[in-house]
């Protein structure tokens, strides 16, 4: 195999999202500020920036406003600013209007497009000097003789199936680096190696995760009002099972909605996807979307654990920002305005440990982060979503309690249990008869992948690995009925019946690159590891 390429940073970071965008930004600002020629390139493993961005998203801007104070006159994409809160409890039939919770209340925020902002923000990096790689996936951490990490390299383009290489292979480039900083975003494939490495969670609970799914509609224009936001819990989800939607008024008669499910669920017969869709026919729902039309679907999880769940921050040779490091704050559902800051904190350290010519770890970045709004923001945030392992109604009773009168500052701090340990066997619960889709307001998935845009090239190894093939019918299938069948937004994963007996057949080509199946899986045998860079779905405005 040939030898690599390579190119020299003194910063490189993985990953084109908020954090990693805000920390590349800070990093040249500082610079700037200090006279100083700092180098600083961003990998995107997405064809461009925003491609793989899915967000509901209302962007609170406390962060934005501290990176850029003239935002708007940068021509930010923040045009609609949130006019309206609306919290309902859904049951079969009815809905009832709650208070809204304090955390859910948005007045001064804006509806947006996560990946249209962040797109804003590559060209606002690259005017400062930072070279952004679309289309290039981080595929391999690379470390020196001393075990720190020195750099990644991009995956080698042009594999074979059965990893050799093809026609037009071409190896991947070393990009090597003073300092590399991880923002991936949820279960990065690289940040997971990175915590099993330096046991990065050794002293923090288990994170745990989400699975969002989004679609937007173009509505009639008598039902749409811009800037009105809808938050549910309740129906069609059982009390036991943590979870929620959200409906927010774009402009142009557009709507996002989305359906959250906790990766935490019990009962491998339920389809976090098939939910969705069926949240849609609710009564108080359902006239919403009447002649309306779908023109995007997406899923991507999220992580849900808190300050609890956040790991060590550094190592030798790197940090982690963003959503990779658990940033989301729960009871806001929002992490936007987190990861930018986390980003920017890490740019702050990093630029003060480079100008000291320190070549150890940046120990700065968690003291800095510490006494930052982030850190005592998600701090009196921690309990809520650990309160919901009691079920809907204990959980929404003690976030009142916590929320109205302890005001997050409780002597206790819960503690998480890991999602894939919470399956029960098949045989203990009832499967749930989902309605078939109607193609109108109801669809199937691979409809629904279609409109995702997503592209793998046919001829490239898996991207979905397994440990152990006979596990998932072995354990998969015997014990809990292949909820991965189930729990895929995408159709991936496919039990095929032969005269040989049962197999799992999965269909790459399908990924939409949520991470779920490497989050849920009960035995911990599917493993995601990331494609050929530019592969995977492609969103316009997610």
């Amino acid at each position: 195999m040939s030898e690599r390429d390579s190119m020299a940073y003194d910063v490189v970071i993985v990953g084109a999202g908020p954090s990693g965008l805000a920390c590349a930004i800070r990093l040249k600002q500082l610079a700037a500020e200090q006279g100083r020629d700092l180098s600083v390139c961003v990998l995107e493993k997405g064809s461009e920036v925003g491609a793989h961005i899915l967000s509901g998203a209302v962007m609170e801007t406390r962060a934005l406003d501290e990176l850029f104070p003239d935002w708007q006159k940068r021509g930010a994409p923040l045009r609609t600013p949130v006019t309206e809160d609306r919290f309902l409890l859904l049951g079969p039939r009815r809905a009832w209007h709650l208070p809204t919770p304090p955390g859910m209340r948005n007045h001064g925020n804006y509806i947006a497009s996560l990946g249209q902002v962040c797109q804003w923000l590559a060209a606002e990096a690259e005017a400062l000097g930072v070279e952004i790689y679309p289309g290039f996936a981080a595929a391999e951490i690379l470390y020196g003789d001393q075990g720190q990490v020195v750099g990644v390299a991009t995956g080698d383009m042009g594999l074979q199936k059965d990893g050799t290489p093809g026609p037009r292979y071409q190896r991947g480039m070393a990009l090597m680096a003073r300092q590399t900083v991880f923002a991936e975003g949820c279960r990065g494939s690289l940040t997971r190696l990175l915590m099993e490495r330096f046991a990065l969670n050794r002293d923090s609970s288990p994170q745990t995760y989400g699975i969002g799914l989004k679609e937007i509609w173009e509505i009639d224009p008598a039902r749409h009002a811009a800037g009105r936001v809808v938050h549910t819990v309740g129906w069609p989800l059982d009390n036991a099972t943590y979870g929620g939607s959200w409906i927010y008024h774009l402009a142009d008669n557009q709507v996002s909605v989305g359906f959250v499910v906790g990766l935490d669920y019990r009962n491998p017969y339920l389809s976090p996807f098939e939910e969705f869709q069926r949240f849609k026919t609710h009564p108080a729902i359902r006239p919403l979307f009447e002649g309306g039309r779908r023109i995007a679907y997406g899923a991507r999880a999220l992580s849900e654990g808190g300050w609890q769940s956040i790991p060590r921050l550094t190592f030798p040779g790197g940090l982690l920002v963003g959503d990779g490091a658990g940033f989301l704050n729960v009871p806001k559902i929002k992490g936007s305005h987190t990861a930018l800051k986390s980003g920017m904190v890490a740019a702050e350290a990093l630029a003060a440990h480079l100008a000291a010519g320190d070549a150890s770890e940046c120990e700065d970045y968690p003291r800095r982060l510490r006494d930052s709004w982030v850190w005592s923001e998600l701090h009196q945030a921690r309990n809520i979503r650990p309160g919901f392992h009691w079920g809907l109604w204990a959980g929404m009773a003690h976030a009142a309690l916590d929320t109205w009168l302890l005001r997050g500052r409780a002597p206790w701090t819960l503690r998480h249990r890991a999602d894939h340990e919470q399956l029960k066997p098949a045989a203990q619960c009832a499967p749930i008869d989902y309605p078939k889709p109607d193609g109108r307001l109801t669809f199937d998935r691979l409809s629904s992948v279609f409109l995702t845009n997503t592209a793998h090239e046919e001829d490239q190894p898996t991207h979905l690995t397994l440990r152990d093939p006979e596990i998932a019918i072995r354990t998969n299938l015997k014990v809990y009925d292949a909820p991965e069948t189930r729990y895929c937004p995408a159709g991936v994963y496919e039990i095929v019946r032969e005269a040989t007996g049962p197999r799992l057949q999965i269909n790459g080509q399908n990924c939409i690159h949520c991470k779920t199946c490497d989050i849920k899986d009960p035995t911990q045998n599917i493993r995601w590891v990331v494609p050929e860079g530019g592969s995977g779905p492609n969103y316009p405005n997610m």
